[in-house]
């Protein structure tokens, strides 16, 4: 079991910074892959970026590549998202994710664990 708590989000201008930080306990989260998904209103959850195990790779979808980076730290039991040059389209819910597979982000069923996540707003 994967137990996954987020923070950070909130309120910020486009072009903005922000931090997402995601809080993980269980035996062997750090087992897994670990990523990101976010939920506009009115809008299905989609892959945002996600961490091998290992922490050696790492792969985003089109609309934050370049701008968004999902780090990991082990001893901390936190993984990261950082988010740079933030624009108003990227407005949604936040969601940390963990999963077994790394190859499998695409879409948001079956992954094994998620949090409850954070909202961030991004004003023009």
């Amino acid at each position: 079991q994967v137990q996954l708590v987020e923070s950070g989000g909130g309120l910020v201008q486009a072009g903005d910074s922000l931090r997402l930080s995601c809080a993980a306990s269980g035996r062997t989260w750090s087992y897994y892959a670990m990523g990101w998904f976010r939920q506009a209103p009115g809008k299905e959850r989609e892959f945002v970026g996600v961490i091998s195990a290992s922490g050696e790779s790492s792969y985003y979808s089109d609309s934050v590549k370049g701008r968004f980076t999902v780090s990991r730290d082990d001893a901390k039991n936190t993984v990261y998202l950082q988010m740079n040059s933030l624009k108003p389209e990227d407005t949604a819910v936040y969601y940390c994710a963990a999963d077994k597979q790394y190859l499998s982000w695409g879409s948001p069923l079956g992954i094994d664990y998620w949090g409850k996540g954070t909202l961030v707003t991004v004003s023009s």
